[in-house]
């Protein structure tokens, strides 16, 4: 049910509590009412499918050595950048909307730079496809010193919140960083023309307010965070990835720059403009909200800005605009949650940030973009645009309203962390409408320990883990010394993250568990589980209560972790237990390193081949050891794969090296010749029933002398129709998500693999046939943090079901093809790291166990 009866009375009152007109707030402009448009369905959540230079960047970006913001060379305000200008388009699909094109936003911000002091760009990074990312400040000019005492305070506040809420000049000449990010969607095109507007109406203003605002503010706007998408027309980015779900993951260069702005600026506020949901929504989200938020500081001030960019869109004047959708006052808990930090402001709001999405109203873009006359397509989107601009011009009014309060929250939120504090129960009604379902709270360990030496599973798994962190501004630690913590012992350069620290929740979100919220909420926007800790093939150990008592040093990147730990003249072994290894073997192969498999799955390396071994080493982090002497096995050439896979699936098979040819049913319908292919690869966009003959002969063909792996339901209905193994697919309930124990530990997927696995839409393997076998199976109790409840009509497809059946198997079926069918998710999104050794391992023996006819 919606919160709206329960609190009605409540929230007309704390609504009439508001400024009508927040001090500083940016005039909005006249426009005229419109029509209101037919309402179209908003976009929902979707899994992946195919479709700098600056100081203060650099700031963020850097090796932290403290695990924070680092000073570097400052310039004061502006500190401007001679746009490159790209080429006109014709062909970006923002024209049709009568919005700006990709090529148009240079010329223009380099025409405000010209005109303007108040506006500084800069590049932020690069987008897949290269274009140039844009960060904008607005503020009043600076020189060098004030910029320099700007970044001593911002500083100040995670360093030493204590000091920073005692400093009387701090509190009252810091300028007060917002920050707005546009166009993450490709195709939700508007944040990125009403942060334009805003811009130029903040840089042109010649009133008082305006120049006060900017004399008190800084205002950051990354006006298009996925210009590839934005010139396409696709949601995605170049490399067929949603933005919008990586943060935690950081796998892509446009999510990878976001972050770095985030943690230079330090922003108290936020909004990430996005599209289209009918309705104007503006978040506080609705539960369950991440465990790991100090939430009491987060929605004292994100519901009353919600209130306020509401009543902004409603003085527009369009019946469209008239009332917003806000989650946590509208809609039932988990329709619209906050849970997982894959999402820009829910990822936002572990740096000290009040994170909002607003979703602007009017449907543009998929069916609407081509199916709509211009005329009305442009109505709609001058509609969006207007939103997008009052939400922000809103958002700038609250913060420049209630800046003392914003900056003391953030260095409480701060102060918590470095205190190690618990978190603050918070009372029904702290807003209008906060109740028990609402309430999400966790208890952070004191200390996560990551080991060094013999106790580690995987040296370059442990130092991207580290390395990870530093990056996302946790701060971790090496160990000079040996130390014993909660009864274990750990060698020298064991790395230790104290928990307390600024952003303890951040650190807490990436290594634990992770929480089983199944009984709480009856659905899920997303993913409910993750774990970095889990999934990412490091050994993780947690302390609950003790601090290691050893002195430490900080950490700004791993230790190099390769090495060939062998006598000379010795074969060398590689153990595949990392995606890194798997990239190592396939850099030998590139190099015309003749390789052996052995039948537990480790890669024989010839002697001759130790100057090729010990740079793959040390350029990937891996380690070779003495292989066993005689050295057996098949002989390992480079596998070609034809691949029907999802956009995620793709990316990371050609980021292990693979030789990857994307295939669908269309393509091979079309005539591909997959003469020269080893190992099909099937989790989408391929039906066997679908082919048609010639296409289907060579297939065939394939299957005889090569090897298939499949994941998903679209690979087990291939498996199925293909007649490749016998093993009937069982599927779980597709909304099903989360990271899942599992048992065995044989055959070429299981050997040497996690304890832990991912799943979305779990499938589980029955009734199998001869020569088939089990590499992994679901635990008994299957599910570890994540979300997963059988169907309620008929109680099928849940965890139970799943209880101890076969998640992986591997096997020769009757047409002699080897063949790994995947249950599990061990590529999702590029996230679980850990598993991509599974996917490596199965290739590796698909395309060896039957070597090609000749």
């Amino acid at each position: 049910m919606s919160r709206t009866p329960r609190v009605l009375a409540a929230l007309l009152a704390f609504a009439v509590a508001l400024p009508a007109t927040p001090a500083g707030a940016v005039p909005t402009d006249p426009v005229a009412p419109s029509d209101r448009a037919t309402r179209e369905p908003g976009n929902g959540p979707e899994r992946n499918e195919v479709a700098a230079t600056d100081p203060l960047l650099t700031a963020g970006a850097m090796a932290r050595t403290q695990g924070h913001n680092q000073p570097t060379k400052t310039a004061g305000y502006p500190k401007q950048t001679k746009l490159r200008v790209y080429p006109e388009d014709p062909t970006d699909r923002a024209i049709k909307l009568g919005l700006v094109p990709y090529h148009g936003i240079a010329p223009a911000l380099n025409d405000l730079q010209a005109r303007s002091d108040r506006v500084s760009v800069e590049v932020a990074g690069q987008s897949t496809l290269g274009r140039d990312l844009y960060l904008v400040t607005v503020t009043a000019p600076e020189h060098v010193s004030e910029t320099r005492r700007q970044d001593r305070w911002r500083q100040l506040i995670e360093d030493d919140p204590r000091a920073a809420a005692r400093d009387r000049q701090l509190r009252d000449g810091y300028k007060t960083p917002v920050w707005f990010n546009g166009n993450i969607h490709g195709d939700e095109w508007e944040g990125t023309d009403g942060a334009l507007r805003v811009i130029t109406q903040l840089a042109t203003a010649t009133d008082t307010a305006t120049r006060r605002l900017l004399e008190r503010s800084r205002l950051y706007f990354t006006v298009t965070n996925n210009p590839d998408g934005r010139v396409a027309g696709t949601r995605v980015n170049g490399a067929g990835f949603d933005i919008n779900r990586d943060h935690i993951t950081s796998s892509q260069p446009e999510s990878r720059a976001v972050r770095d702005v985030l943690i230079a600026t330090q922003p108290v506020l936020m909004l990430d403009e996005h599209g289209y949901t009918g309705t104007t929504l503006i978040e506080p989200s609705t539960a369950p909200h991440g465990q790991n938020y100090d939430y009491d500081l987060y929605i004292r001030h994100a519901y009353p800005n919600a209130l306020g960019m509401e009543a902004a869109i409603a003085a527009l004047g369009h019946p469209e605009t008239a009332r917003a959708n806000i989650p946590f006052r509208d809609d039932a808990p988990g329709d619209w949650d906050d849970w997982p930090p894959i999402f820009t402001p829910m990822y936002s709001m572990y740096h000290g940030a009040v994170g909002h999405t607003v979703e602007v109203p009017m449907q543009v873009n998929r069916g609407s973009y081509n199916s709509l006359p211009v005329e009305e397509l442009r109505r709609r989107s001058g509609i969006n645009t207007d939103v997008a601009a009052a939400t922000i011009r809103a958002a700038i009014g609250y913060a420049d309203s209630h800046r003392a309060a914003l900056l003391a929250d953030q260095i409480e939120l701060f102060r918590r962390g470095w205190a190690g504090e618990a978190q603050r129960y918070i009372p029904d009604g702290y807003v209008p409408g906060f109740g028990p379902e609402d309430r999400y709270t966790t208890q952070f360990p004191r200390a996560y320990v990551i080991p060094a030496g013999d106790g580690q599973r995987s040296p370059a798994a442990a130092a991207r883990l580290v390395d990870h962190l530093v990056a996302h501004d946790v701060r971790v630690r090496r160990a000079k010394a040996p130390f014993k913590l909660a009864g274990h012992w750990y060698p020298t350069g064991s790395y230790v993250v104290d928990m307390h620290q600024p952003k303890r929740g951040l650190a807490n979100a990436v290594l634990e568990a992770g929480r089983d919220i199944s009984a709480l909420v009856p659905q899920m926007y997303d993913i409910s589980g993750w774990s970095h800790g889990l999934l990412w093939g490091a050994t993780v150990h947690t302390s609950r209560r003790e601090s290691p008592r050893v002195p430490t040093t900080p950490v700004a990147v791993a230790s190099p972790t390769g090495g060939v730990l062998a006598p000379y003249g010795r074969d060398l072994a590689l153990t595949v237990d990392d995606g890194k290894d798997v990239q190592a073997v396939n850099a030998l192969l590139d190099a015309g390193v003749a390789l052996r498999r052995q039948d537990d799955g480790t890669i024989v390396v010839p002697a001759s081949a130790r100057r090729s071994a010990s740079e793959v080493a040390e350029r990937l982090g891996v380690r070779f050891t003495a292989a066993r002497w005689p050295a057996r096995g098949e002989a390992l050439t480079k596998p070609v794969l034809a691949a029907a896979v999802a956009a995620d699936e793709l990316f990371v098979l050609r980021d292990l090296g693979f030789d990857v040819r994307p295939v669908s049913t269309a393509v091979l319908n079309a005539g591909y010749d997959l003469s020269d292919v080893d190992t099909l690869f099937v989790s989408s966009g391929l039906s066997y029933a679908g082919l048609n003959a010639a296409a289907k002969s060579q297939v065939d063909a394939l299957l005889a002398r090569g090897g298939v792996v499949t994941r998903g339901a679209t690979g087990a209905r291939f498996n199925a129709d293909a007649g490749v193994l016998p093993a009937r697919a069982v599927a779980g309930r597709s909304d099903a998500n989360g990271v899942v124990s599992v048992t065995g530990g044989g055959g070429p997927v299981g050997t040497g693999a996690l304890p832990h696995s991912f799943v979305y839409a779990p499938l589980w393997f029955t009734d199998l046939g001869a020569g088939v076998t089990a590499d992994q199976r679901y635990a008994a109790t299957p599910l570890v943090a994540g979300h997963w409840i059988a169907d309620p009509d008929d109680g099928t497809g849940g965890p139970t079901d799943a209880s101890g059946q076969a998640a992986v198997v591997s096997g020769v079926g009757p047409r002699g093809t080897a063949a790994v069918l995947f249950g599990t998710e061990p590529l999702f999104r590029a996230h679980p790291k850990g598993l991509f050794a599974q996917v490596g391992r199965a290739i590796f023996w698909t395309a060896t166990h039957n070597p090609p006819v000749t």
